[in-house]
């Protein structure tokens, strides 16, 4: 605009950073990337990067997912804008953070298209709040992340809660087709407690987000169990 300086104005950067969350082994989980660079070399970190002077929120955020992730296909949405003045020490840098939730062949996948990636589990103390949120390695070991991404998963974890009885989240992070066990484990996994079988069974059916597909699971060394698709939300 006419009359003023933008040299007047501090300057800062903006970055996004992608949460790619899914549900393996029972527990919510996250990729991860290790820095090799300061600020926080050899710490855990989220897929990030900064957003070019001509670009798009959502290009920076597609091209992250491809480039990191090996990712084309997967829908992901803002989470929350974290701007905390003292977040980065290098400078003053907002990052605007987006979630992606990974049904288990796209989490595979990403895992296979970059080796790099760290497949987190996000610990959280039983049937609790997600402040206390702990990130651990495949070993179990406790992670240290690098600038406030420890806070972003938390945030993350918490968003997907709050939204798992009315919106469609839980059925992102499922196969196409799934048993009434998958769909319980994801639940189970998101909330971080157990629920009663017969009463969560009763519950999705009644709902009508469900339809039998007349089919069963193969190669299991159990009974099969009968598969099911996500019908939309009634």
């Amino acid at each position: 605009m006419a009359g003023e300086d933008p040299d007047a104005y501090a300057r800062l950067s903006v970055c996004v950073d992608i949460v790619l969350m899914g549900v393996r082994k029972g527990a919510p989980c996250a990729l991860l990337l290790r820095r090799d660079a300061a600020p926080f070399a050899g710490h855990a970190a989220l897929p990030g990067g900064f957003v070019g002077a001509q670009e798009a929120l959502e290009d920076a955020a597609r091209r992250v997912l491809c480039n990191k992730a090996g990712l084309l296909d997967v829908q992901c949405e803002q989470l929350y804008t974290f701007g905390e003045v003292a977040r980065d020490p290098r400078r003053r840098i907002v990052t605007v953070a987006w979630l992606a939730l990974l049904a288990p062949a796209a989490l595979e996948a990403a895992l296979e298209a970059n080796p790099e990636l760290l497949c987190a589990t996000l610990a959280v103390p039983d049937g609790d709040g997600s402040d206390d949120i702990a990130v651990l390695d495949p070993t179990g070991a406790r992670l240290l992340l690098a600038f406030d991404h420890e806070q972003i998963l938390a945030l993350a974890l918490e968003r997907l809660r709050g939204k798992l009885d009315y919106t469609a989240v839980g059925f992102d992070l499922l196969p196409s087709f799934f048993t009434l066990r998958q769909l319980q484990d994801v639940h189970e996994a998101i909330r971080g407690t157990t629920l009663n079988k017969p009463a969560f069974r009763r519950r999705m059916i009644d709902k009508g987000w469900i339809a039998p597909t007349g089919t069963r699971e193969t190669g299991t060394s159990h009974r099969p169990a009968e598969l099911y698709r996500f019908r939309g939300l009634s």
